[in-house]
């Protein structure tokens, strides 16, 4: 398994957090739901080269997104509009509209297949981001593995919220009855269900970094977590505003 090593920082860091960064580089590598390993190595690799992208930041500043035109930076194998979505997904996700999810199932990238891809481009930004805020390099980006995709989809999909189908809240049953506590099917948990794998990759950062959506049952104290549950909400009250994240 590719090791996370924090011991030379100088101070502790909590040994489910390396973990899970080192789970999910195995997970990465491998075959997904509808890309292969070296697509899904190359998606996260994309989203690295998203923050120096020129064309991202003249968008970035444009009024529209379709405002100006231009070619976003992209040394991979990956075709332009997987690429674009990828940089749309860092740079300039609050203009992601309907129009732009159909626009590009209609033109060979499946909703399926954007899930997924929002999935990795997500939960690999949440690793990155925990080395850029120590200030210390991003960890290389796993070797691929061979195989091919699953092209598996979940038995129940509605579309009620949101651009994409999801698994109903009362539909996490079967091999997909982990997928979220009962009872506690929030939309932000469902966004990704249309590619299970691709939710439980980001549930399994997610409870790392912040909390499991068993704990966040506890609203005051998890005996794993150095500040209380309240404490914990404005930190990511204040950096869902800063990040104009309005969920």
């Amino acid at each position: 398994m590719t090791a996370f090593d924090f011991s030379a920082l100088g101070f502790a860091v909590r040994r489910d957090i390396p973990e899970a960064y080192s789970a999910y580089w195995e997970v990465l590598a491998a075959p997904g739901n509808w890309w292969t390993g070296p697509e899904r190595v190359a998606i996260a690799d994309a989203s690295r080269e998203a923050l120096s992208c020129e064309f991202c930041v003249l968008r970035k500043q444009s009024l529209s997104a379709y405002g100006v035109n231009g070619i976003h930076k992209n040394s991979g194998p990956l075709s332009g509009r997987v690429v674009d979505a990828v940089h749309r997904i860092i740079t300039d996700q609050n203009r992601i509209t309907q129009t732009f999810v159909d626009d590009n199932a209609a033109n060979g990238l499946s909703k399926a297949a954007y899930v997924e891809l929002v999935g990795i481009v997500v939960t690999v930004f949440s690793i990155d981001e925990f080395n850029r805020a120590l200030g210390i390099s991003l960890q290389p980006l796993p070797e691929p593995k061979p195989g091919e995709p699953s092209f598996e989809l979940p038995d129940a999909l509605v579309e009620d919220m949101g651009f994409v189908p999801t698994i109903p809240a009362h539909g996490a049953t079967g091999k997909n009855a982990d997928s979220w506590v009962p009872g506690s099917a929030a939309n932000v948990v469902r966004a990704l269900s249309l590619v299970p794998d691709a939710a439980r990759g980001w549930q399994q950062i997610a409870g790392a970094q912040y909390l499991s959506l068993q704990g966040m049952q506890n609203l005051v104290q998890d005996d794993n977590r150095s500040i209380n549950r309240m404490q914990m909400e404005l930190i990511a009250g204040r950096v869902s505003a800063v990040n104009e994240c309005f969920y």
